[in-house]
């Protein structure tokens, strides 16, 4: 008998046995009541099976043991045994032998605990459940927590995560670094057998987008992002595929990257569209576009499939407009962390900021220089506070190196630049689903100003008109097409805004690129209605093609001679019938009501527009920009760091692509853990 044994236990009588007065005598009547606090009396009753003698009943299998006859108690370590060393026999049948008994002994100390340990007594309510220790299970949530935070795989041989998941749960047998890869890898893998099927089901195209990551083993790794519109008609994006590439600047690592994707989920004839995060060679783009046109023998001809990314072109421009004045740059940086680094100084700075009667509510920072974005507006709170930075010398005698009245001039025309690149940039990365609708209204503002800047004599003014007007103009010519095709798809704008903003642009060589917008339109039209989508299962609910009237689908009359007359009443009819693209183009436009979910409207009139619907949904899809919107400003492309560069590449890849999965909902799926050898 244990020492918690040995205390005095008096118990609640059980309500399903309840004890008749007769059968109480002076022995068991108890002079106080108390509720009993061994674990053992959530899975055993106390039944009178004749006067004076009472046994515990064993809720699982009915096995009863000795508990009380006359005066004598029993203890309670049989009872435990029963329970805890897997003796009932309904405890081994309900569970398997991999699940441990739900009381166990511990020590304190090191939590390693073990047969030989003495036992301690545990308090537990009984209102706690009855929890069966599962090994496989917490495996399976280990590895769930390393995709979801971006753990280490190591942590698992962590001294301290050892310690703590020993104490927590002694039974618990640690895992290697190498099985809880094997875990992850199984997690991905269950994860991504639904998103297969989710995509096999998707109703239209599917739009690529490929970001791609450095590292300092001169590796490569291609983010590639597909983004479609669901069944329910929203768009949704999910990291396909993180392909390791040895050579990243080859002309063949996108391609190839590309390729790997297309084979793995089955997209061969589904893609649409491909927006890279920075320019292509020319080389590289003809080993990309003839892969994809052969597999989409549609789409005008592989015009649609290469893209560069909005983001990265604004952040290049930005860069190239900050690296132009980079000693002008210097100059403020240093003034600002001269008020910044010091408290006593930046004192003096506010000090004199009151005194000056400066207006602005701007403060100063120190900026981020991987973000460009944080230097355009350490620019402008540092020029709104120039009067200071030019007094602050006669107040303070350690100020050296002010800025002139020349420098912030020069600030000052720096800053009216790189204000339409902040502007745009912000508008996409603060929008939750941003459209090439959204991109071609920001796009064309700036390809206009570029046209419209006045040429200087000055220097520096004309060294930011060259690349404002290199850099914008180009992403313009290559991408205005996929972004002029979004805009018509939109019922307010369609192809008034296009012709609007070439003429503003091209003036009166604006009628050339509206004729190629138009044109691609209604080839892209006839594309669809000759070669519809694939039949899946989302397609197919939305009506198959769709495009084919009824009256050809109904049989000829071939009675009373008018066989004749039935084809000569198609083909005449068929000269007059405008098709759903001209219908729609010919309508009047809807109102500009903020907050317009243009494919919600598309949504509403499939049936009135079954082919077109099909086409605007593809189009509205196109991404434009390949970075998160928390990454809109980075200056650099992103870096691998080193520990995932030490991983395998299919380790990163399912580490990468589960977290993104795991984000949009757990899916259904088995928790039993597919054992991965590595």
């Amino acid at each position: 008998m244990t020492v918690s044994d040995a205390i005095p236990s008096y118990e609640i009588i059980n309500a399903e046995t309840p004890l008749n007065s007769e059968d109480r005598t002076p022995e068991t009547q108890p002079t106080k009541r108390r509720k009993k606090k061994s674990i053992v009396w959530e899975h055993f009753t106390i039944e009178t099976v004749s006067p004076g003698c009472r046994r515990a009943c064993c809720k699982q299998c009915s096995q009863t043991f000795a508990y009380s006859t006359g005066s004598k108690v029993a203890g309670t370590s049989h009872l435990k045994r029963h329970i805890a060393k897997g003796t009932c026999s309904a405890l081994l049948r309900n569970h398997d032998h991999n699940q441990l008994s739900p009381y166990t002994a511990r020590t304190r100390g090191s939590g390693a605990g073990n047969a030989s340990d003495t036992p301690k007594r545990r308090y537990k309510s009984s209102s706690t459940p009855f929890i069966i220790f599962d090994q496989d299970q917490c495996r399976h949530d280990i590895a769930r927590m390393i995709i979801m935070h971006d753990y280490p795989l190591h942590m698992v041989e962590h001294p301290g995560f050892v310690a703590f998941v020993q104490n927590l749960q002694p039974q618990f047998k640690m895992v290697t670094f190498n099985s809880i890869q094997g875990d992850c890898v199984a997690t991905y893998l269950m994860e991504k057998q639904h998103i297969l099927k989710y995509i096999e089901g998707l109703p239209g195209r599917v739009c690529l987008t490929l970001d791609i990551w450095t590292s300092s083993q001169s590796l490569g790794y291609v983010f590639i992002t597909g983004h479609f519109v669901d069944p329910d008609w929203k768009l949704q994006r999910r990291i396909l595929n993180v392909v390791m590439e040895p050579y990243p600047d080859s002309d063949s690592a996108l391609s190839h990257a590309v390729a790997v994707c297309l084979s793995d989920w089955g997209l061969e004839g589904r893609l649409f569209s491909v927006t890279c995060n920075q320019a292509l060679s020319n080389v590289a783009l003809e080993n990309l576009r003839p892969l994809l046109s052969v597999k989409n023998p549609l789409i005008l001809n592989g015009q649609l499939l290469v893209g560069n990314c909005i983001a990265r072109t604004l952040s290049s421009v930005a860069k190239e407009l900050l690296g132009s004045a980079e000693d002008l740059i210097k100059k403020i940086r240093d003034s600002v962390k001269y008020v910044k680094t010091s408290e006593s100084h930046e004192e003096k700075f506010l000090e004199l900021k009151q005194h000056l009667q400066v207006p602005s509510e701007r403060s100063l920072f120190i900026d981020d220089q991987l973000q460009w974005n944080t230097s355009y507006q350490m620019l402008v709170a540092a020029s709104e506070l120039k009067e200071v930075f030019s007094c602050l010398d006669t107040s303070d005698p350690d100020y050296k190196g002010a800025p002139s009245m020349q420098d912030w001039k020069l600030v000052e025309i720096l800053c009216s630049y790189l204000k339409p690149l902040f502007d745009a940039a912000n508008i996409l990365t603060t929008t939750t689903h941003p459209t090439a609708i959204t991109f071609f209204h920001e796009v064309w503002k700036l390809q206009l100003d570029a046209t419209r800047a006045v040429t200087s004599e000055d220097p520096f003014i004309s060294r930011l008109n060259k690349i404002m007007h290199e850099m914008i103009d180009k992403y313009w010519r290559e991408c205005s097409l996929v972004l002029a095709l979004a805009v018509v798809m939109d019922p307010r704008f369609k192809m008034k805004l296009v012709e609007f903003s070439f003429t503003k642009i091209y003036g009166e060589d604006a009628h050339v690129y509206i004729k190629t917008v138009d044109d691609g339109i209604h080839e892209l039209f006839h594309e669809y209605v000759a070669l519809p989508l694939p039949l899946t299962p989302a397609y197919a609910e939305d009506g198959g093609a769709g495009s084919h009237s009824k009256m050809e689908e109904s049989p000829v009359l071939t009675d009373n001679g008018l066989t004749d007359f039935d084809a000569y009443i198609k083909e005449t009819t068929s000269q007059h019938l405008k098709s759903e693209l001209d219908q729609y183009l010919e309508e009047s436009l809807l109102p500009r009501v903020p907050e317009f979910d243009v494919l919600g409207w598309w949504k509403l009139n499939k049936l009135k527009y079954p082919t077109l619907s099909k086409m605007a949904r593809d189009i509205l899809s196109v991404p434009g920009s390949t970075v998160a919107p928390d990454s809109g400003f980075y200056s650099k492309s992103k870096e691998m760091d080193r520990y995932r560069s030490s991983l395998r590449p299919e380790t990163v890849e399912a580490l990468v692509c589960a977290k993104d999965w795991m984000q949009y909902g757990t899916l259904e799926a088995s928790n039993a853990l597919v054992q991965m050898i590595f």
